[in-house]
């Protein structure tokens, strides 16, 4: 298991051109599929990641799965033990991955399409970093957009 801090990006704006590289987070936590479920959640809790990638610890550079916070409440939900459950048992195994070079645009396109949150970015070396569906509205939005909530009178 690895973990790093969680770095947000700096603000884009709306950029047409931006790429994943210039949303994702490239600082990842990621974890062994052997690990308990009970890892995955401490490690998910103190990186405040939603995700982490699973990776083999001989080559963790390419991405064997995807475990997410969902998985952990579903499973806590249908009363599994946490310290039992191994993350390979609950992980979506060959995640959908793109390329750091994809325009955010079709990385957004990827993750309705897919119905999901979270996407690995990889490059010819493996794993270089996450994008997840904040980090690409982000980005897609103007930053006008992004008005502050409403104060209750």
């Amino acid at each position: 298991m690895t973990g790093s801090a969680r770095q947000r990006p700096s603000p884009q704006g709306h950029h047409s051109s931006a790429t994943a590289a210039d949303v994702m987070r490239p600082a990842l936590t990621t974890v062994e599929p052997n690990a308990h479920l009970a890892a995955a959640a401490y490690l998910m809790r103190h990186a405040h990641a939603t995700s982490l990638v699973v990776v083999d610890g001989d080559n963790n550079n390419r991405p064997l799965g995807l475990i997410t916070e969902t998985d952990v409440v579903r499973a806590v939900a249908d009363g599994k033990d946490v310290n039992d459950v191994r993350i390979e048992d609950l992980m979506t195994a060959s995640p959908t991955v793109i390329p750091a070079t994809t325009p955010i645009s079709d990385a957004a396109r990827s993750m309705i399409s897919g119905h999901f949150r979270h996407l690995p970015v990889v490059d010819d070396a493996g794993l270089v970093g996450m994008v997840d569906i904040t980090d690409i509205c982000n980005a897609l939005l103007d930053p006008s957009d992004l008005r502050s909530e409403p104060t209750p009178e």
